[in-house]
């Protein structure tokens, strides 16, 4: 009992070291990156102050299930990678499905997405940020958001999601520049990304019910279920929509195109977004040639990512300690320190 007891001691001290034991940042928070249909689109930004010319970026994407939540969740994790990590942080927050009286579609989540990272590289480095070191993350939707940026980030076009091609027009732009130029320049393209316990494929998502009541996210949003792309698209007649936002259809082979290291991670108790989901993702990433890391924490459930202790049973002070040394690890070997 008296050896038991000191193990568990040792324990909380070594939680307590991981996260005291850091550096202090200053934060910019509620910077407007764009304004779509006149709906302000803002991130917080979290800069390490330990004296450096720069810092690598992490660009962070909150999960909610496209439905709620907004990037204050993410705070702890913002404030652990910035402070432990010494990254620049830019932590995004993006229309939700129930915004703009629950008319939002996903494409347009994903285009918001795609111009908050374009507004990142143009303006990180006023920030202490170096833009040419940037990594992209998030979790359960907000990894779906990532890994879109990772397959989907060279299909942009400024007609936007219409026509045969599905493209997506990005809500903010460099100066400039089109869609269409972006696209040829790999305007999006990142050094790194990490997707924690994400959705891959939208189009089984809306087989599972996932727009209709049953799906409880709506209920939380204290909104009326709807299909993702309006109440005139549904999966059945228009399964090429659902199938432009899922990652999964997305990997190219390596030979055609090199996505840039992924680390997928997923807890083995995780019912939401199980592990099987993202085996195939990763499987499909190997198969093509693509560079990949994969690990599955024993005994977490969804959401162990998220600010303090959640619905899932989740403690971001006691399960993300782990992971979050893993992901550091991960950016510090895919995003050369100068």
């Amino acid at each position: 009992m008296r050896n038991a007891t000191k193990i568990l001691a040792t324990i909380f001290l070594g939680i307590a070291s991981f996260w005291v034991t850091a550096a202090e940042i200053k934060i910019h928070k509620a910077v407007e990156f764009a304004k779509p249909d006149n709906f302000p689109l803002t991130l917080d930004i979290y800069v390490p102050q330990t004296g450096k010319k720069n810092y690598p970026v992490l660009v962070i994407y909150h999960g909610g299930g496209w439905l709620i939540n907004n990037n204050s969740i993410m705070n702890d994790l913002s404030t652990a990678m910035a402070s432990k990590g010494e990254f620049v942080v830019a932590n995004v927050n993006y229309r939700l499905l129930v915004d703009q009286n629950n008319t939002v579609k996903m494409n347009q989540i994903v285009e918001d997405v795609f111009g908050g990272l374009l507004w990142v590289k143009d303006h990180i480095a006023n920030y202490q940020g170096d833009p040419a070191r940037i990594a992209v993350t998030g979790d359960s939707a907000g990894a779906h958001l990532a890994a879109m940026i990772v397959t989907r980030g060279r299909q942009l076009e400024t007609d936007g999601f219409s026509g045969d091609t599905l493209g997506f027009n990005p809500v903010y732009l460099p100066k400039g520049k089109s869609a269409e130029q972006v696209a040829r320049e790999d305007g999006l393209k990142v050094q790194a990304a990490i997707i924690s316990y994400g959705v891959f494929d939208i189009e089984a998502r809306a087989h599972s019910d996932f727009e209709t009541e049953k799906n409880n996210f709506w209920k939380l949003a204290n909104a009326t279920p709807r299909g993702l792309f309006g109440n005139d698209v549904n999966v059945t007649t228009h399964a090429e929509f659902y199938r432009a936002v899922s990652p999964l259809f997305a990997i190219p082979k390596a030979s055609d195109y090199v996505l840039p290291p992924q680390f997928v991670h997923v807890g083995s108790a995780d019912k939401g977004t199980p592990p099987a989901m993202a085996e195939d993702y990763v499987n499909r990433l190997k198969a093509a040639g693509q560079r990949v890391e994969y690990k599955v924490y024993p005994n977490k459930n969804h959401a162990y990512l998220d600010n303090g202790c959640n619905w899932a049973g989740s403690c971001f002070g006691r399960d993300a300690l782990w992971p979050v040394e893993d992901m550091i690890a991960f950016l510090n070997k895919n995003l050369r320190r100068k």
